[in-house]
Order: C-alpha cells, then structure tokens, then sequence
C-alpha cells in the first residue's frame, strides 16, 4: 500500500541519520492490546468516511515524542497547539494545522537555583490540602494543552501550529476506568483498562501506595524506567514530570517527588516561562544533550503552586531542520483538578 501523500508528522521526528535522535516514549507494560484494539476502532471509523487533502496518521500510529503526559498519547490524543509569540504569550491560529509555529525566547538556565528552589516547592506542597478520593470516585483533570508538527502535503513539508485546545480527563480512583474529551474525541473516549495501574500508567491508589522518601522514590523511578528515553536522568525527569501533570498526588507524594528531582542532575532554574495559558512563572527545567530540548516545570513566582510544562527546542534542529531553537514543542497548562463522583462530573476548584 501507498503512503498517503499528505501526511502529518511529530515536530520532532528526525527522517536521516544527519539529525538528532528522537526520543520515543515506551508504552506501558500490557498496555499494547488496549491500543490494538482502539486502532482496529479508528481504521473502522477513517475508512466511513472520504479522505481529506491533508490527514493526521491515526495516533495510536504517532510516535510519542517528548510528551510529558502518557496518558494523553493512550487515550488517542494529538499534539495541538497556539501560536505564540516571540514574547512567549498565547495567541490562536486561524485554523487547525495552520496556524504560526509556536516560539518563545530561550531564557539562560541557572544551573546553582534550582535544588533550593525545589526546596522551597517541596515545602508548599507539603503545606496545601487536597480531597481525600473514596472508592467509586474520578480524579478529574482540565488542561489546556498546545504544540507544534510538521505537516507534510503533497510532498512539502512544513511546521504548524494549532489552535490551542481543551483537554479534560476522568480517571476512577483504582484506575481501571476513564474518560477523555480532547480535539479528537469531542465525545469522549473510553479509557477503560484491565491492566494494573503502574509508574507509568498511575491511579490515584497507585500513588497512595508510593514512598515519600525521596531517595527510595527515586530509585524506584530509576529502576522502572531503565532503558527509556534518552538517558536514565532524562527519564527520571519525565516521569516525575508526568505524575504531576496527568494525576492528583497527595500533598506528601508532591513533596517527595519535588525532592526527588532535585537529586537529579542537570536539573537547573529558569527565571521566567510561559505556560499554555500564557502564565507567567518560574521554572524548574532539564536541558538533554542528545535532543537539543529543555523540559521545564512551571511555577507560579509567587505561590510557587505547579501551573504547567512546556519541552523547547534550545539547540540543534529537528523534524528535516523545521523545528529550530526558540520552538515550542509542547505545551500544557493545568486549570482544574479535582475529585468528583463521576464521569463528565466537573468541578470549578482551580488547580
């Protein structure tokens, strides 16, 4: 069979040995036979109706490049996104797959800040409350996400970004039942499993159950995520990036976690970022050699209360050169966060 000639690919997906290597998320232990089965789902769905001129490749097909919430790629989600300017702030494009390329200005990173101000964070975590979930209950999660692809139409290749975009998420609190609403599934979407819950697929009792002494947390991080991504630091980073965006840690697990990260090395301080909603904070980051892309954690500069994440390409290019530095890869931003009777169940409590 052909491949279609129009067809969209991650931003950072190199095509020749000449570029930098991706870096691809691995799926979840026993998770594959949920993605097999709602891909024979979606080719179902792609195959009712007409092709357009340009088409996203289904996303169960997509590799996960440098997305810091797993469960987003599971549930058949796309990398979306806002335009947004030089000075970092927000702005929607004209159309889905249109819009301008996501940049902001590469901030230098301070290498000596960050340990002491994850002590700090780690210290208000400690302070807050959160809801204490019951059996039965739905950890709810509102996000508003954006991004940057590269689109290929007829030949020609190019990067875009798409409007920004809502994403809300229900997870039961013993993980075995969810709900998604996204760009793709305006009707939702099942995220309904049998498999255990785990590091990288947690639920609310999973991390209930988890150490909150930062040095047997990072070592279990370490040992769980051996041979992903990049690097074992890198990894470690995303992972502990990814609990506390796409779950509702308790306030003894956040602070652990917060502590944990800072053990890491080349965790360093950024004076100033923007997340989706167009934020401003401060920031804890990791830059990786191997990519070219900094991550980097999002704080209010003034509760120090976690808004978001966003990944930035700050050297070398990637996606045949189209992504350069000052490109926004990802990014998301937390607006509510909650614990609710059930699916579709929303709250206003901000996060």
């Amino acid at each position: 069979m052909n491949a279609s000639p129009s067809q969209p690919r991650p931003a950072d997906r190199p095509e020749t040995d000449g570029f930098l290597p991706t870096v691809e998320r691995d799926l979840p232990t026993g998770r594959h036979q949920f993605h097999k089965e709602r891909l024979m789902a979606q080719i179902h769905e792609d195959l009712a109706v007409p092709t357009p001129a340009a088409r996203r490749r289904n996303p169960f097909l997509r590799r996960v490049v440098l997305l810091p919430v797993a469960a987003c790629v599971l549930a058949g989600a796309v990398v979306v996104g806002a335009g947004l300017s030089r000075g970092g702030d927000p702005v929607r494009s004209a159309a889905p797959g249109t819009g301008p390329v996501l940049t902001t200005d590469i901030r230098p990173a301070d290498a000596q800040g960050a340990v002491q101000l994850l002590d700090r964070i780690s210290l208000v975590a400690q302070e807050t409350t959160a809801p204490q979930a019951r059996a039965g209950q739905y950890v709810y999660i509102e996000s508003k996400v954006a991004g940057t692809s590269v689109w290929s139409v007829n030949g020609k290749e190019s990067a875009v970004g798409e409007a920004l975009d809502t994403r809300r998420s229900w997870k039961s609190v013993d993980g075995h039942k969810g709900w998604l609403i996204d760009r793709r599934n305006k009707d939702g979407i099942t995220l309904d499993t049998t498999e255990a819950p785990g590091l990288n697929a947690p639920s609310y009792d999973y991390l209930a159950a988890l150490p909150t002494d930062p040095d047997v947390l990072l070592k279990k991080i370490y040992t769980e995520t051996a041979g992903h991504g990049p690097g074992p630091d890198a990894e470690a980073f995303t992972t502990i990036g990814d609990l506390l965006i796409e779950s509702y840690p308790s306030p003894q697990l956040a602070s652990a976690l917060y502590r944990a990260a800072a053990k890491i090395p080349g965790v360093t301080k950024v004076d100033d970022a923007v997340d989706a909603a167009g934020r401003h904070g401060i920031a804890v980051a990791r830059f990786e050699q191997k990519t070219g892309v900094r991550t980097e954690w999002i704080f209010d500069k003034s509760s120090l209360a976690f808004l978001g994440e966003r990944t930035v390409q700050v050297e070398g290019t990637s996606g045949n050169g189209l992504i350069k530095p000052g490109t926004v890869i990802f990014t998301n931003a937390i607006t509510a966060r909650a614990v609710v009777d059930g699916v579709q169940q929303t709250s206003a409590q901000s996060a």
